[in-house]
């Protein structure tokens, strides 16, 4: 998946904080976390016998104390040179429970680069906590701006985020826009491969191929046999 600047400008906080270490075995890892607004957190680990938290918790009460709100990217880097590391098997569960819709960086096995995932990706088949109640996101890329702000952008279709009905936040990507409040009022499974364009409501000749070809290019990793969900929202403010 390519990186948005913002995304970027992340990976790059938490690779600085972890140059800076030194030495100091107790604190090895950086890690860095951008709320909605565009803040950057940051936080290192604390290495100790009885169990300390790694830089990705210690990022998260850092945000949380400075009341960051929903996170939309993490990312942790290792001390001397190790580069992006991808987070542990508690700190996969802590964010898909606190914030299920962030997108977390890894190493690119193909090219050695980083990349980004969605972290149920990196947890499937995952437990989430029934008490968590995090507020949730949907994500849109920057060029929806003005369609939702005309209330043109009502419907979306989604695969592996688990959506439910209730209050969100829309979020756009690498802008300089604020989350704007809505509600998801509905969430609707449906096989790929029995998209229509009414489901979609798409009336122009062609639209449900090009719908398609921008879901798998959005999803790359989305089979061909997927199971999609169809959300549909409705804004609760009057502009972002």
């Amino acid at each position: 998946m390519d990186l948005f600047d913002s995304e970027r400008r992340v990976i790059a906080s938490a690779r600085e904080l972890a140059a800076s270490l030194g030495s100091d075995a107790h604190h090895t890892v950086a890690a860095a976390a951008m709320d909605t607004t565009g803040r950057i957190h940051t936080g290192v680990n604390v290495d100790h016998f009885t169990g300390g938290p790694c830089a990705e918790m210690v990022a998260i009460g850092v945000a949380a104390a400075a009341g960051a709100g929903s996170l939309v990217t993490i990312a942790a880097v290792g001390d001397h040179g190790r580069g992006v590391l991808p987070p542990c098997g508690r700190c996969r569960q802590v964010i898909l429970d606190l914030h299920p819709d962030a997108l977390v960086a890894i190493t690119d096995k193909s090219t050695g680069g980083e990349t980004i995932a969605p972290i149920p990706a990196l947890l499937p088949h995952s437990y989430r906590h029934p008490d968590a109640a995090p507020m949730r996101l949907l994500r849109f890329n920057a060029r929806y701006v003005d369609a939702f702000r005309a209330g043109k952008k009502t419907l979306s279709v989604r695969w592996n985020e688990a959506h439910r009905t209730g209050r969100a936040l829309a979020y756009f990507e690498d802008t300089e826009h604020g989350p704007a409040p809505v509600v998801i009022t509905s969430v609707t499974p449906k096989r790929l491969s029995e998209l229509s364009a009414t489901d979609l409501e798409l009336s122009r000749p062609g639209g449900l191929d090009r719908y398609l070809a921008n879901l798998h290019a959005h999803y790359p990793a989305m089979p061909d046999d997927a199971t999609v969900e169809i959300v549909r929202f409705r804004r609760t403010a009057s502009d972002i």
